[in-house]
């Protein structure tokens, strides 16, 4: 996605642009139920009928915010995977990536409560914003479990897992971080402090690693 939000200051030479920044900015600041047209359009400064000149209603725009908040999920990712030191080890390397690909993962839910929710939300018919249902399989292009399974291509190539499991595996590795991200966010465990949230995490993460290390 070409917009990205630089803060509150918007540029009207592209306006579409701009309002997608207002929204990406509304559900950093409170998640998808914050993304409203007419409250974007009122940050950029423009009227609701400009507006509506480029997205059809709400549902239009908070799947643009997802789409960046999908997308800036998975750059979250990639930079913890790309602090991670490698090993000379083909499968201490992969295991190692994987590992770092779920903290990031995690890291960015608790660092960005609002865009990650945005990231896994749906618009409704009816313009509101709701979570993905559980027997709807996530979108294909959805690049955080893209990079998950290719951090199991790895540990594959390296010796394990099995390729009979290794689908199986993606979204296991998925479910857990994303599992663990919620129970942070919205479950008991955000009342952790920080110590004992890193800890945990550590913790998920290291038995996400053993139990592919096990299929």
């Amino acid at each position: 996605m070409a917009a990205i939000s630089g803060g509150k200051t918007y540029h009207h030479g592209d306006l579409r642009n701009a309002l997608i920044c207002a929204a990406v900015d509304l559900a950093t600041e409170g998640g998808p139920e914050r993304v409203v047209l007419r409250e974007a359009a009122r940050r950029v400064g423009v009227s609701p009928t400009a507006a509506y000149r480029h997205f059809d209603g709400r549902g239009e725009l908070l799947r643009t915010v997802r789409t960046h908040a999908q997308c800036v999920l998975a750059d979250a990712m990639e930079r913890a995977a790309g602090r991670e030191p490698g090993a000379d080890d083909p499968a201490l390397a992969a295991e190692r990536r994987l590992a770092a690909l779920c903290r990031g993962y995690v890291g960015f839910a608790v660092d960005q409560p609002g865009l990650y929710r945005a990231a896994f939300c749906v618009a409704r018919a009816d313009g509101t914003a709701g979570t993905l249902p559980e027997r709807q399989v996530p979108e294909p292009d959805v690049r955080a479990f893209i990079l998950l399974r290719d951090a199991l291509d790895g540990l594959a190539r390296a010796g394990a897992p099995r390729q009979a499991v290794r689908h199986a595996a993606g979204a296991a590795a998925w479910s857990a971080v994303h599992g663990l991200s919620l129970l942070l966010l919205e479950g008991p465990l955000r009342r952790l402090p920080a110590q004992r949230r890193n800890a945990v995490v550590e913790t998920t993460l290291a038995m996400v690693v053993s139990g592919t290390r096990a299929l």
